[in-house]
């Protein structure tokens, strides 16, 4: 999602609209106001986070959830466990090892796109369907920070920017 500024220069309008944490694995998470990620741990409280794993945080884009709603599911952003759900950055596309920047100072590695869905899931048990397979991403902590919804959410390019 871009927009032009004063100058006409384009700038990326990609950002958080939920940040979610669960205490359980294999439920849905609940959204929460402001969310602490730790360098290479995850979210701070989440069943998910740990320092072993490559799948410290997990993304789903509002796009994908918005194709389950106009099939006629009632979904919303932490249904599908993910700790972020974003708007206007194509996450399926980005390759494994690129680097995106949260807020003012978190950083994520993406470490895997999609993932095997198990039947204990709570939507796919609910709907007998999920978007995490094809359209989930997992990423390394790099830097942490807080995040919040709001938050702009950027590929860093690799030159840095």
């Amino acid at each position: 999602m871009w927009r032009e500024n004063r100058e006409g220069r384009k700038i990326n309008m990609a950002k958080i609209i939920a940040v979610c944490k669960s205490e359980k694995v294999g439920t849905r998470k609940e959204q929460i106001a402001e969310g602490v990620i730790k360098e290479e741990y995850g979210m701070v409280g989440d069943a998910h986070a740990s320092s072993s794993s490559h799948r410290q945080v997990s993304l789903i884009a509002i796009e994908s959830i918005n194709k389950m709603r106009n099939m006629g599911y009632d979904v919303n952003p932490g249904d599908f466990a993910e700790n972020l759900t974003t708007e206007g950055i194509d996450l399926v596309v980005l390759p494994v090892g690129t680097e995106i920047s949260v807020g003012k100072d978190t950083i994520l590695r993406v470490t895997q796109i999609g993932k095997d869905c198990h039947s204990g899931c709570a939507i796919f048990q609910q709907i007998g369907k999920c978007i995490m397979p094809k359209e989930g991403v997992f990423t390394r902590v790099i830097r942490g920070g807080h995040v919040k919804p709001g938050d702009q959410i950027r590929e860093i390019t690799p030159d840095g920017n």
